[in-house]
């Protein structure tokens, strides 16, 4: 089986069900129709038993903290999916309602479950709700992860030198090429599934429902769900979908990637790989980024090591850390599970001056006196991506103008899950909380801050280009309104 075995969890084992229609692999987490572990390992199962595999992604409107934004952007994605799937023997149903309830559904047909990687409290949640429901084997295959999650280490680590080592050992394992099976026995578009009538009863609203067909027209779709539209969309900037992802990150390394070391922390160049909104959605693999990245440096004889080795600290450590942190600490999201020593010397700053204090609708519409952060917090309101560099100057800031830092996390967390196409995610949770001190050292102590990494304006000047950041935002914001006027 090309699926490493440790990549396996079985929720509900037992003997798949006999005289099943299909082998369902319940999407979620790795909305992508290749270089997927969790959709290899489904077809395999489904040839092993002869069987046409069906995958089902259950759609609720009110994923928690989502709107518009994300919704278009991941919708984007599926419509590309869906096609490959179709283009290829796999069946693929997009219906509406709790995942769960929606992959339960359809397990009551199938011989087996397979499901994709879960590393948040709600989607872990979910796997042990659809293990006890299915009534037939469920398993899940971690999928967006290089070394998966369990096997990188079996508790919360300290910090990016105590996963190193660990992740660096085990690499060689997984790093490697896949092959991908192809399915035996095709999917019959005709196919009558009873699963639709458990999930469409007849005191159902008609616009509620939603299939696989309404992805032809993502925009009329996202006008027809009830979204929260109180922030608009990006796609004139940032298209979703397998697709996108794969030329985009081609013309990072034709284009960008021996610029990568010298302008990652540059924030008016555009070096880095922008595949953080692609990989909140599963819409690329971080093997297949690695993987050809490695090819590059192959290909260029090696002279691009430097740039390599830091893309590889940053994809596979500082990433698999922060899935560490979610996986292994069920309260990620909150200011509690930060380090002991970073609440308590924030604490003991607590009741320093903050002077000025903003509230968060200043915050939100850019209205504080610095200029800096006025354009990162506008990039991110306009274009839902802000350069990782300022986005760490941003969250700074944030602390320095909130009344508490407790009241400080609470808007750093709701600004970026609100605004960033990335937010939401493992990576972005463990972002959020880097800002107060976790996976940090204590610093030299100064007031607000203690002994928690500050980031002042001067070094900005000192190290980056802000005049052409500055222009770089203003540049963006004009075109998003002209654009959408």
């Amino acid at each position: 089986m090309s699926v490493h075995p440790d990549r396996l969890v079985f929720h509900a084992k037992g003997e798949p069900r006999r005289n099943a229609r299909y082998v369902l692999y319940w999407m979620q987490s790795a909305q992508r129709p290749w270089d997927n572990a969790a959709l290899d390992y489904a077809v395999t199962r489904a040839n092993e038993l002869g069987l046409p595999l069906l995958v089902v992604f259950g759609l609720m409107s009110d994923y928690p903290e989502a709107n518009v934004r994300h919704y278009r952007f991941m919708l984007e994605g599926l419509s590309q999916t869906a096609s490959h799937l179709k283009r290829h023997g796999i069946g693929f149903r997009l219906r509406s309602g709790s995942p769960p309830a929606v992959a339960a559904a359809f397990a009551a047909y199938a011989a087996l479950v397979v499901s994709d990687g879960a590393y948040l409290r709600h989607t872990r949640a979910w796997r042990e709700q659809l293990a006890r429901d299915a009534g037939c084997p469920v398993v899940e295959v971690d999928s967006e992860l290089v070394v998966p999650v369990r096997r990188a280490s079996d508790k919360r680590e300290f910090a990016a030198r105590t996963i190193r080592p660990k992740l660096h050992r085990q690499v060689d394992e997984f790093l490697q090429e896949q092959p991908q099976p192809t399915i035996t026995v095709a999917w019959n578009e005709q196919t009558d599934l009873e699963a639709d009538a458990s999930l469409y009863r007849r005191d159902s609203k008609p616009n509620d429902h939603v299939t696989e067909a309404d992805l032809a027209d993502v925009q009329a779709l996202c006008a027809r769900l009830p979204l929260d539209t109180s922030v608009h969309e990006v796609s004139r900037l940032f298209s979703g979908g397998p697709e996108h992802a794969r030329s985009r990150f081609e013309a990072f390394l034709d284009d960008r990637f021996v610029h990568y070391s010298d302008h990652r922390n540059q924030p008016h160049t555009d070096d880095s790989s922008g595949m953080s909104m692609h990989l909140q959605f599963g819409q690329v693999s971080p093997l297949r980024l690695l993987l050809e990245a490695k090819k590059h440096l192959d290909s260029c004889g090696g002279s691009l090591k430097e740039q390599y080795e830091d893309f590889f600290e940053e994809l596979l450590v500082r990433r698999e850390l922060a899935y560490n942190y979610c996986f292994y600490e069920p309260n990620y999201d909150s200011y509690d599970a930060l380090p002991g020593w970073a609440k308590q010397t924030l604490s003991a700053h607590a009741h320093d001056e903050r002077k000025p204090l903003y509230s968060l609708e200043e915050l939100r519409a850019s209205q504080t006196e610095d200029e800096y952060w006025n354009a990162a917090n506008t990039e991110m309101r306009e274009t839902g991506y802000m350069h990782n560099y300022m986005r760490m100057y941003w969250g700074k800031q944030i602390i320095l103008w909130s009344p508490t830092p407790e009241e400080a996390f609470s808007r750093v967390l709701y600004l970026n899950n609100r605004f960033f196409l990335d937010g939401r995610n493992p990576a972005s949770y463990a972002n959020c909380a880097w800002i107060f001190g976790l996976h940090d050292r204590p610093w030299t102590e100064r007031e607000v801050f203690g002994k928690v990494r500050i980031m002042v304006p001067a070094g900005l000047k000192r190290k980056c280009n802000m005049p052409a950041y500055l222009e770089k935002v203003d540049r963006l914001s004009r075109f998003i309104h002209e654009t959408s006027a």
